[in-house]
């Protein structure tokens, strides 16, 4: 049986359904067993364990989005819970779970043909292909709509220019959703990532999403035919589409980081004397405890009900703006105050807190910055832009 979390304060496992429960428990299962004991010399070393991709198709992590082509699809809330608890562990192995999901699996399947839909999504459920989501550029991440990347069309081709940057399974995947303009405006493609013309170059020296294969993709007079083209991606629409599913998967994937910090905290403070007694049994340590465990309440809580909006089909983009940014916002606040807990300690590898807390900093800009939400926010609220 998968460890009990002593972070559901509020009883939220209650509302789950049977087949929620279990398919999170199957995913905690191979978080603990599989992941935990590896995910500490792979951040270091900045490497991805691609390894664990058979593994994870094993268990139906691809495909969760999509009905037929062998795939099972699952509750919104569900997907959520995945990415909790990929969270727990690491935020790069998470971002791959969410990219393969969210941003390359579901676009193919909502936007393909029958014929992009035969040829991928079979592969991408088995892990036999990983995909890329290319969308953010080297001037453009915030103002999408203000891409470079151009495809030209020859006659019923198309050759594509451009720089995509920050593009999660970059470097490992072999099939690239790449966004261009056009002269109909801009529109999706796949392009297999063997391609001439195309490039994927591992961006190096990062001190956050160690583990995570982010890479700039270039693309120099890569030519496509029409059977790469998305007949239904037509425009930005369908892009911010797929983001929202990913950007559910970050407020998910954050919290999952704050229990994480949580539990070395509490476990740590159990144990470490100071003045003949645990730490823990002192009021400023309990308050802190206290605060992150009110903050990680809220932040299930949201999130559960924003997994349930989206079951339903009912969630708005605002909601998920919120949530994101709720999410990665306490979770930050709660890494610092555990690592603060455990001291010195705290930077070390074995109770994993500092590396969640430099995930946390690059959560905190992907999938939209706080400043970014906020504006959107702003707008819902007073119906006035201020972008």
């Amino acid at each position: 049986m998968p460890t009990k979390r002593d972070a559901d304060f509020f009883g939220i496992e209650s509302l789950l359904t049977p087949e929620e429960v279990d398919f999170r428990d199957r995913v905690r299962r191979f978080v603990e067993e599989s992941c935990m004991p590896i995910i500490v010399e792979h951040f270091d070393k900045g490497t991805f364990p691609e390894h664990l991709v058979p593994r994870m198709a094993e268990l139906g992590l691809f495909g969760v989005h999509v009905k037929g082509y062998g795939c099972r699809e699952i509750s919104h809330t569900a997907y959520g819970l995945a990415c909790q608890e990929l969270g727990y562990c690491d935020s790069g192995l998470r971002a791959m779970f969410s990219v393969q999901n969210s941003l390359v699996m579901y676009p193919i399947n909502a936007f393909g043909s029958d014929e992009q839909k035969q040829n991928w999504l079979p592969r991408l459920r088995l892990g036999q292909a990983v995909g890329c989501f290319g969308l953010s550029e080297p001037g453009f991440g915030s103002n999408p709509a203000a891409m470079t990347t151009r495809a030209v069309r020859h006659g019923d081709r198309y050759v594509l220019n451009g720089t995509k940057m920050w593009i999660t399974n970059g470097s490992i995947a072999h099939v690239a959703l790449i966004w261009a303009k056009t002269d109909e405006g801009i529109r999706g493609f796949l392009v297999d990532t063997r391609t001439p013309g195309f490039r994927a170059t591992p961006i190096q020296r990062k001190f956050a999403y160690r583990t995570s294969p982010t890479s700039v993709l270039e693309l120099k007079n890569c030519e496509v035919g029409p059977q790469a083209l998305l007949p239904r991606a037509v425009g930005l629409k369908p892009a911010f589409q797929c983001l929202n599913l990913a950007r559910y998967g970050v407020a998910c994937s954050a919290v999952g980081s704050a229990i994480a910090c949580y539990a070395a905290a509490k476990a740590f403070s159990g144990k470490r004397e100071v003045f003949g007694k645990p730490i823990a049994s002192y009021q400023l340590v309990q308050e802190r405890l206290m605060r992150m465990l009110l903050e990680i309440t809220k932040a299930e809580l949201l999130n559960y009900r924003l997994g349930r909006l989206l079951d339903e089909g009912a969630a708005r983009h605002p909601q998920i703006s919120m949530a994101k940014l709720n999410s990665v916002r306490e979770a930050m606040k709660i890494a610092r105050t555990a690592r603060d807990i455990l001291g010195g300690r705290g930077i070390l590898a074995d109770h994993h807190v500092m590396r969640h807390l430099c995930d946390l900093e690059a959560m905190s800009a992907l999938e939209g910055t706080e400043n970014m939400h906020t504006l959107v926010l702003g707008q819902d609220i007073t119906g006035i832009s201020a972008f």
